[in-house]
């Protein structure tokens, strides 16, 4: 997770991060009049920052050399691997398997918000109502097996990921494509369900491999196999699921792109695999793995110093973004019955002390789906807003309508913390839950107020502080500590009852991402991304808005909308985020000059591509 705690991603972000490896949530409609006419590149709002030709981003270095290993450790909740397919649902794929081994047909640049470039494509015409998108291979695009890259390899490499076999949120994400039409070996049309720029970048997102990946096999039997793709490594060796080294191809075909030059500096790249945080921070001062994003703010502060720190032999940095920050925060799932009554649902966010969790300042709070952004919420709703809110008043809170959401706070003082715990009594005696003789919180039929906690991690200290006060007022949370394979089989299948999730990072809102996570189709779709079973008719219309916005006035009047709601109907409890990357590093690396505004640092489960994981170089003569 973002935001200073491990990161489990939803599906919607496991499409973008795991099959789109470098396709921001880009849509609202474009100012830069690129429609009808053959372009290079494409942007939601103005033009592309590099014209066509330009030699290189700006926050690579063109000349970096090349060579030495980078080592990495596992960066997300994925503690082993079973499969190379990162398509399906079942199982867990490797990291670094779609960023190294899959490309889209184009890529997004990494300093200008929301604009894709052509990687596969070498140019791409926009249909004038944005009913179609065509690509225009670059003939020199090559498989790793040396391969043409052609139009029916795009068509097959659609169809599979749109099959039934696919994973849930990757077939619904495809589900704006009607067709994909062959026009010639290497001119391929995409004709669209939806005419908005959230499909337009659905489509050239798009990963592709090779036909004889598999072939002659349905997308679920494809397991062992590695991906016969574009990109410019390849799997050199793997051991048990816990080890994956990969190879750079010193034949890759778009190694002299202008989209390309400045990257992947490194001969190879090893992730190691731990089971623990622990294990893991000690094994990186030993000098086991090169980089270590840290998640933990009490281990920020406390454990990333030492000899080594001191002398110089590792560095310590907060990596600043500019990247918009989803919501962090403990999910509650609505499905159970518990949880229905919202008053429920405020009282467990008066018994979340984030001052407590807090204390030593280093994270933000939370208020928002889009923190770090003009897209949240902000005074009283604008006139824009009302017209997406009006239609809707008797079904939402009337909360909604005023100030935005803020959520309880004690700035550590006692007597605050004892008033938040009286008012979550109140509110849920109001809801019919009322203390019984033996101090347990009951309901009318004698139901003890009791649920789990999910998680993967056992150090963290935020669930035991909750834990001790909600049983201030009588409930009883359950803390399970599970590994990741079975806490994201529980997730796919809804089975849960409060787990702490965070949606990813953004540049402009993703009306189609923000569809997986709170709109009425998902809820009841097992493996999709709306974990808290949220069905809202308001949600729905202004998410269907947002993806057909013309101007950025609009865009962002439907996504403080949804924030309005989303918050004050408390179907979370919110925690924390923050737009830096912390990070401690050996001094062995040399990076560009240029930091790219968006961005993270190793995850390949983001939306940004990782920086330091794809431009950075070791300096000669570096060592450990």
């Amino acid at each position: 997770m973002r935001a200073m705690t491990l990161k489990i991603l939803p599906p919607a972000s496991r499409f973008v991060a795991l099959v789109l490896p470098w396709l921001l949530g880009l849509f609202a409609a474009s100012a830069f009049s690129a429609e009808g006419q053959w372009v290079h590149a494409y942007a939601a709002y103005g033009e592309p920052k590099y014209p066509k030709g330009f030699a290189h981003f700006e926050y690579v270095n063109p000349d970096a050399p090349k060579g030495g290993t980078l080592y990495l450790r596992n960066p997300d909740r994925r503690t082993s691997f079973d499969k190379f397919n990162p398509y399906t649902i079942k199982g867990s794929a490797p990291a670094g398997v779609s960023m190294f081994l899959l490309e889209p047909l184009a890529m997004a640049s990494s300093d200008e918000p929301q604009t894709m470039y052509g990687l596969l494509a070498q140019d791409m015409l926009i249909a004038p109502d944005k009913s179609a998108i065509t690509f225009r291979l670059n003939p020199l695009a090559r498989f790793q097996n040396g391969d043409p890259v052609t139009a029916e390899d795009v068509k097959h490499s659609f169809t599979q990921q749109s099959s039934k076999q696919a994973a849930p949120a990757l077939r619904a994400a495809l589900a704006v494509v009607k067709a994909v039409v062959v026009l010639d070996r290497l001119t391929v049309r995409f004709e669209l369900n939806e005419r908005t720029n959230d499909a337009l970048f659905t489509a050239a997102g798009l990963t592709v491999f090779s036909r004889k990946w598999g072939e002659g096999k349905k997308l679920d039997e494809i397991i062992t196999e590695y991906p016969i793709g574009t990109g410019p490594y390849k799997i050199a060796e793997v051991d048990s699921g816990r080890r994956i080294e990969f190879e750079r191809l010193p034949d890759y075909w778009g190694r002299d792109l202008a989209v390309r030059r400045g990257f992947f500096n490194f001969d190879r790249v090893v992730y190691r695999y731990y089971l623990d945080e622990p294990v893991a921070r000690e094994a990186f001062k030993a000098g086991e793995f090169d980089l270590y994003r840290e998640y933990v703010a009490n281990s920020w502060a406390r454990q990333h110093q030492g000899p080594k720190w001191r002398d110089g032999r590792i560095l310590k940095d907060l990596f600043e973004t500019q990247t918009g920050q989803g919501l962090q925060s403990h999910v509650i799932n609505l499905r159970r019955p518990m949880f229905q009554d919202p008053r429920v649902r405020f009282a467990l966010a008066h018994a979340y002390d984030f001052d407590y969790a807090n204390k030593l300042k280093l994270r933000k709070r939370a208020n928002s789906v889009f923190n770090n952004s003009e897209f949240a919420a902000d005074g009283l709703p604008s006139e824009g807003e009302l017209k997406l809110l009006e239609p809707f008043r008797a079904q939402l809170p009337k909360e909604v309508f005023g100030p935005p959401y803020r959520a309880p706070e004690t700035g550590l003082q006692p007597q605050q913390l004892r008033a938040n715990l009286l008012k979550a009594r109140g509110l849920l005696e109001a809801a019919g839950w009322k203390l019984a003789p033996d101090g347990r919180l009951r309901n009318a039929k004698g139901e003890a107020f009791e649920f789990e906690y999910l998680t993967t991690r056992e150090e963290d200290p935020r669930p035991p502080m909750w834990q001790g006060n909600l049983r201030k007022l009588g409930i009883r949370m359950n803390i399970r500590v599970v590994d990741f394979a079975l806490f994201r089989n529980r997730l796919d299948e809804h089975d849960f009852d409060v787990v702490t999730l965070a949606t990813g990072p953004f540049n402009l809102p993703n009306a189609q991402v923000l569809e997986q996570q709170y709109g009425s189709k998902a809820a009841d779709e097992k493996g999709n991304g709306n974990y808290r079973g949220v069905k809202s008719p308001a949600i729905d219309h202004i998410l269907q808005v947002m993806s057909q916005a013309t101007t950025l006035a609009e865009l962002r009047d439907a996504a403080r909308a949804l924030d309005r709601i989303v918050m004050w109907s408390h179907w979370q409890v919110p925690d924390v985020y923050t737009a830096d990357e912390p990070a401690s590093y050996w001094n062995r690396f040399g990076m560009p000059a240029v930091r790219p505004k968006y961005f993270s640092l190793e995850s390949p489960s983001s939306e940004d591509p990782p920086w330091a994981v794809t431009t950075w170089w070791i300096k000669n003569g570096a060592v450990r």
